[in-house]
């Protein structure tokens, strides 16, 4: 027997005395907002399909390298907000906090650490670099660099040209935690050495030797470079089936889990003409266009996106991807929370 009430009491149906007496008293019925907190069959997301275009928002990042000195930004990062969130909360996703940041030559993004995690992805410019720890990490268009909680980080700028990366937070959820802050540090002295991806984490299956049986380093990798994992995924792809995904995940060499608690990180290849439906799932995700064209169909939604772009898709949302090159392949770096959702035992996925 099906016991699910069709239509559940309202608020006005309750006498004005007994609202007025649960008020007073910092109280509030459940069942009038209930079905709004936990629908039924599926979840509703505010989070809506959305695109950013790197031709709109380069400009207006670069203006803000002419009206904001470093000094006075600290960070000078624009924010993709979600337009099912509002302009006020910094979503891109319910979980997920995405911007565009400029450094210019010469400038210094001062020490800090805080306890969101954060990646960058290269989008443009020579000369840049971050230091996390110590660790002096080159920023080279696609490479990936983890900024992971509370770990002392800086950018800084030793080129020529604006740089600019892609963040990524779990800062949403940290400050639904009520957890969310930074705390101030003096400026890091960079270890004269080439980092670990590479030297201690240059190929695939092979890690440092001291590290078997000894407790697995949770950040033993902090940066992908772009041209091995562009080069990983073409190899991968002389061996995936048309119609099959050419796909490759991020994670700790030494563990083989994802290199963050709360989001994941992969890339995706799209070879020429090639249209792809992902399997869907209960992620939220964030698509980021490195190399091509494509066409992408977010829950009905169609997008067309080029180098730089970025495509938002709400939680339980169809993704469709096409290359609309015959020509050239086409990359995408993806951004999702399922680590959280699995920790938490909520992950689930529902096929094509």
């Amino acid at each position: 027997m099906n016991l699910v009430t069709p239509a559940l009491g309202t608020l006005e149906e309750l006498p004005a005395d007994y609202r007025e007496a649960m008020a007073a008293r910092n109280l509030v019925p459940l069942w009038p907002s209930m079905r709004a907190f936990l629908p039924h069959g599926a979840p509703r997301p505010q989070t809506r399909p959305a695109l950013w275009r790197y031709a709109e928002v380069r400009p207006l990042l670069l203006r803000a390298g002419e009206l904001t000195p470093i000094e006075k930004a600290e960070r000078r990062v624009l924010v993709f907000a979600n337009p099912g969130h509002g302009l006020d909360g910094l979503h891109c996703t319910g979980t997920i906090y995405v911007g565009m940041q400029l450094i210019l030559p010469g400038e210094t993004a001062p020490s800090h650490r805080h306890t969101p995690a954060a990646v960058r992805l290269v989008v443009e410019g020579e000369g840049g670099f971050t230091v996390v720890n110590g660790e002096r990490l080159p920023m080279r268009r696609g490479d990936l660099i983890l900024t992971p909680a509370l770990q002392w980080h800086e950018h800084h700028h030793a080129g020529t040209g604006p740089v600019v990366w892609l963040d990524a937070l779990d800062l949403p959820l940290l400050v639904a935690m009520e957890a969310s802050y930074a705390v101030e540090g003096t400026r890091q002295t960079a270890r004269a050495a080439p980092d670990a991806s590479a030297t201690r984490y240059r190929r695939a299956g092979l890690v440092p030797f001291a590290s078997l049986g000894a407790r697995p380093g949770p950040y033993p990798l902090l940066r992908w470079p772009w041209e091995e994992v562009r080069a990983a995924l073409e190899a991968l792809a002389d061996d995936t089936p048309r119609g099959a995904a050419v796909h490759l995940a991020y994670v700790n060499p030494e563990t083989g889990e994802e290199c963050l608690p709360t989001l994941g990180f992969s890339a995706l290849m799209l070879r020429p003409g090639e249209e792809l439906a992902l399997p869907r799932d209960s992620a939220s995700a964030v698509f980021h266009v490195v190399e091509g064209r494509i066409q992408a169909e977010v829950a009905g939604t169609g997008f067309d996106a080029e180098d730089a772009d970025v495509i938002a898709a709400p939680a339980h949302a169809p993704v469709r991807l096409a290359n609309r090159s015959a020509a050239e392949p086409a990359f995408l770096f993806r951004i999702d929370d399922a680590p959280l959702q699995r920790r938490i035992g909520i992950y689930e996925r529902f096929g094509a």
